[in-house]
């Protein structure tokens, strides 16, 4: 989608979503040291179907497969469906064995 753009908002303990510019969306989490629980996902009408909830969510688990230090309880019907939907973020699933690269 073009002119979407995602960032942390560790404040409000979120990721929020523009699309030039304005707000579009945002998926919401809470903390705790071994995991990330994904709460609660909007995205504003204006801008559904064109992508925005995907990019948040990808770049949301990006973010968490990149630190290595949580995984994730996706108590958001969105994010559950899709980390089903992309098998390459199953490993990050709460329960999941952690993956070891063996060199």
């Amino acid at each position: 989608m073009t002119g979407v753009a995602i960032t942390h908002n560790p404040g409000k303990s979120r990721y929020e979503a523009t699309v030039d510019g304005e707000p579009a969306g945002f998926a919401e989490y809470q903390l705790t040291d071994e995991i990330i629980v994904f709460t609660h996902t909007e995205v504003d009408r204006r801008f559904e179907g064109r992508g925005v909830g995907s990019a948040l969510a990808r770049t949301a688990l990006d973010e968490v497969r990149a630190e290595g230090v949580r995984q994730v309880l996706p108590i958001c019907p969105f994010i559950k469906g899709w980390i089903g939907r992309h098998p390459d973020y199953h490993h990050l699933m709460y329960g999941a064995p952690r993956s070891t690269a063996v060199d």
